[in-house]
């Protein structure tokens, strides 16, 4: 039996409350380690690339379940299921978006698992660093994917700082393009960030792909009524319809009266370590009809400032029509399988 078919030994605890969980935290500091859902936390363990003493379980934390209406939009609890947001009436009605975006995810038994706070905050997915290779991201003092030997299919068009791994998430585009907050917990305070500060690039801290630190939990999400009931788009590009992480995938919120683009906003992931926002294409389209010619402009205009790597020049024109159908509307959403 090799070391992989078995996890290294640590303390589990199960807390009922957001405070006990906390408590929990401050105590073992960096050696305690968060499971919501746990699909991304087991393969780190199973691998041994991840020793935490402590393991702590946020499972049986109820107050970080389900979904609720508020005056000012809807707020999802962390540890709710992509497949109970995927389902959920309230989100494919008002928010059709992150449902989309929810339903996308992996499979449905990883869904069935997996939760929303958990997928937005996976880490990165380069195999390099999964492999325990000493990386930038691990540590050490090189990027193997960014060499003229590294495969670097997978990796980024933009945002590079030593990293080219990317953002692997597909709600985090739409969290992105529906203006989303995240609500962070720690035993000193709650605060409330953005969806777009909430990820953070290598160039802010290489070690992380998020603004949680030791000590904080992801409790909730915020998305404002503003972009209750707009029109939305998603696509996703893989490998493969099931399981895979997206190649490209775009998420849109657009307000349109009357043919024209009132507002907008639109993100990409698979191309930045962070989900993309296209400000560009967004102050482009913005004002203009929706039509072909608005589309070919934004499409455009995407890519601007990639720098693609050795094997992922393919991610360009594929960007920029995801890019396109997105402000043209038109085109059925789902997940679209890459032709080898």
């Amino acid at each position: 039996m090799s070391n992989k078919d078995m996890m290294p030994q640590f303390a589990l605890f199960q807390p009922s409350d957001i405070e006990n969980a906390l408590e929990l935290l401050e105590k073992y500091g960096e050696n305690g380690w968060l499971v919501a859902g746990g699909q991304d936390s087991f393969d780190w363990f199973k691998d041994r690339a991840k020793r935490p003493e402590a393991v702590i379980d946020l499972g049986g934390i109820a107050e970080l379940t389900g979904v609720r209406e508020t005056p000012d939009g809807i707020e999802i609890g962390a540890m709710t299921t992509l497949t109970e947001i995927s389902n959920n009436t309230t989100i494919k009605s008002q928010y059709g978006l992150l449902s989309e975006a929810a339903g996308r995810v992996a499979s449905p038994q990883i869904r069935n698992a997996g939760t929303i706070g958990g997928n937005v905050s996976q880490d990165a997915r380069c195999w390099y660093y999964r492999s325990g290779l000493d990386c930038y991201r691990a540590g050490g003092n090189t990027c193997y994917a960014d060499t003229p030997e590294g495969m670097n299919r997978e990796h980024c068009l933009f945002g590079a700082s030593r990293c080219v791994a990317v953002s692997p998430s597909d709600t985090a585009a739409a969290m992105v393009a529906l203006d989303a907050s995240m609500v962070i917990r720690s035993s000193a305070a709650e605060r409330v960030v953005p969806a777009e500060e909430f990820f953070i690039g290598p160039d802010v801290n290489i070690t992380r792909m998020t603004v949680v630190e030791a000590g904080d939990i992801l409790t909730a999400i915020r998305i404002p009524a503003k972009w209750a009931k707009a029109e939305f788009y998603f696509e996703k590009v893989a490998d493969r319809n099931t399981w895979d992480f997206p190649l490209v995938n775009v998420a849109c919120s657009k307000i349109v009266n009357g043919g024209v683009i009132e507002d907008i906003r639109i993100a990409c992931a698979g191309v930045e370590c962070v989900p993309k926002r296209m400000t560009v294409v967004e102050d482009i389209v913005r004002g203009s009809n929706q039509d072909e010619e608005t589309a070919e402009l934004g499409g455009g205009s995407a890519s601007r400032g990639a720098s693609p790597l050795n094997y992922n020049h393919f991610k360009i024109p594929l960007m920029e029509n995801l890019v396109k159908r997105a402000i043209r509307g038109n085109s059925s959403n789902g997940t679209v399988p890459v032709q080898q």
